[in-house]
């Protein structure tokens, strides 16, 4: 019972008025804008790096922005984790348009427990997944993350590996590109590696499984962690991101362009620009491109953006095995994806890297419904021990399944050099190539004339008085009955000899014609492609 004096009188609620229940959520609004709070933010922009929702202002449509799960808390208790608290958990996730198409997003807020994933963390981000794929749209991660929140234990693992299901689930299914915009590691990169394509931004960004220090206490190795796992490292060396980036801005406008190449989701087209045929869409200046000594190296960039539509390549890959290029561009307003051996680097041939690095890019395009179209000029596979003991022949067989198994328009046209099994694997007739156009300079043999010519008149070029003159007079019989495109096109193998300033024209009417492909595969779950 209450005492006279009334000190030990129970408060009163008292319930809010409307206006008072409005002024909370005003206030909790801008509480979550405030992410970790100013010094962090003052903090992330003194390392050269926005913050989570500065990242996706910049993507973003202006205006279109809408967040889900604004005010979401973790539900740790351990290690003082139930007095701090921030909403949103250190992740900012919704959906917006870029460029007018429903795109959906996430984004780590490194100033909120370092953009570390807990619990609800990943519970967010799975939302955001499992609503692309039921509506059919692109879903990006803008990533900058410590990793595991490590005082959750095995609750922030399980929530790494429910978006490793999801972004399995949703592979070919949707586009999945990750920014790497800070820290990734441990097991935050392995999300990134199962989507379709990875950007990295130049000195502020890092992938890798173990950092620096563990490094060193297993192998003794001093490296640092841009030596390890920076943009540079993985757009050269490893292959594990296709784009390197010099700032945050040209990663988003990067990110931006990619997106106008590819379909929301794997039922539809990709976007096509309003084109105007002209009266004469020949290219006279592909005539000149073509050395007239056949081992003179030239670049095949050259050539695809003589072919494709003015100012339209955007190259994937550009600074990892060089000796093949791949890309987007447009075919008379069209999206294309394009293969392209070159000539340039090591002459134009097939190793280990361009294998993998053209079957990957050639699977993103057929899962997504983007022709293909290959520019072939290749000696063959690169010999060497370093090659054959790491696998070039398993490798090399990535690339021949990616092409025999996609059913998108497929054209190859071959502008000097198609020698041996790499003839075969570069988008041949014979694994399923729609057309087939060779330049009349075109090459199509198993070998090179003089390795032929040893072989073939082995025994006479040894009985020859002048074994040198005896070695050219074969070389140049081999070169008259093989160095060119006709016996080829007399078998059906090609099905034209052009004239390199006629490509373009041959390619929008055949694109044209194959534009309702239909390919009906034998019933399968899935093939086992050679891993």
């Amino acid at each position: 019972m209450a005492s006279s004096d009334g000190k030990n009188k129970k408060a009163v609620y008292t319930k809010p008025t409307n206006a008072e229940k409005y002024e909370l959520l005003r206030q909790k609004n801008e509480e979550a804008l405030k992410g970790g709070g100013e010094a962090r933010i003052n903090s992330q922009h003194d390392k050269g790096k926005l913050t989570a929702r500065e990242r996706i202002e910049l993507l973003m449509d202006e205006g279109s922005f809408e967040e889900t799960g604004k005010f979401v808390m973790h539900r740790a208790v351990d290690f003082g984790m139930d007095k701090q608290h921030y909403l949103g958990d250190g992740v900012v996730t919704g959906y917006g348009t870029v460029n007018g198409r429903l795109i959906y997003v996430y984004s780590q807020d490194f100033t909120v427990f370092g953009g570390s994933l807990s619990e609800t963390h990943a519970e967010k981000i799975v939302k955001i997944m499992e609503l692309a794929m039921k509506n059919g749209a692109p879903v990006i991660g803008l990533n900058d993350s410590g990793g595991a929140r490590i005082q959750e234990g095995v609750v922030s693992l399980g929530g790494y590996a429910d978006i490793f299901y999801r972004n399995t689930q949703a592979s070919g299914v949707i586009p999945q590109i990750s920014a790497i915009m800070g820290p990734c590691a441990g097991g935050a990169v392995y999300s990134p590696a199962i989507t379709d394509f990875i950007m990295m931004v130049e000195n502020t960004s890092y992938m890798f499984v173990t950092g620096p220090n563990v490094v060193k206490t297993v192998t003794q190795e001093d490296v640092t962690s841009e030596e390890l796992g920076g943009a540079s490292t993985h757009s050269t060396k490893s292959g594990v991101t296709h784009f390197s980036c010099a700032n945050e801005v040209e990663c988003i406008n990067h990110l931006k362009k990619l997106l106008s190449y590819i379909p929301s989701n794997c039922e539809e087209q990709p976007p096509a620009l309003p084109y105007e045929m002209s009266e004469d869409e020949t290219r006279p200046a592909l005539n000149e491109i073509m050395p007239e000594n056949p081992n003179q190296p030239y670049d095949m960039r050259e050539v695809i953006n003589g072919i494709i539509d003015s100012g339209s390549f955007f190259e994937v890959h550009k600074n990892y095995a060089e000796n093949i290029v791949v890309g987007f561009g447009r075919l008379a307003g069209r999206s294309i994806g394009i293969v392209g051996n070159q000539p340039a680097s090591l002459a134009g041939v097939l190793d280990i890297d361009a294998s993998k690095k053209a079957a990957r890019f050639v699977r993103f395009c057929d899962a997504f419904n983007i022709p293909l179209l290959v520019m072939e000029d290749v000696p063959g596979f690169l010999p060497g021990t370093d090659q054959e003991w790491n696998a070039i022949i398993t490798n090399g067989a990535k690339l021949l399944y990616a092409f025999s198994e996609a059913t998108v328009p497929r054209v190859t046209v071959i502008t000097r050099k198609a020698y041996g099994g790499a003839y075969d694997v570069m988008n041949s007739k014979h694994i399923g190539a729609d057309l087939n156009f060779a330049w009349p300079m075109a090459e199509i043999a198993v070998m090179g004339a003089k390795g032929a010519a040893e072989i073939i008149f082995r025994k006479e070029i040894q009985e020859a008085d002048d074994k040198e003159a005896k070695l050219q007079e074969k070389v140049e019989e081999y070169e008259e009955k093989f160095a060119n495109p006709y016996r080829a096109a007399h078998r059906g193998y090609v099905d034209e000899v052009i004239l390199p300033s006629d490509t373009r024209k041959k390619l929008i009417s055949a694109f044209k014609m194959l534009e309702n492909k239909v390919v009906n595969n034998p019933k399968k779950k899935h093939g086992n492609i050679p891993l």
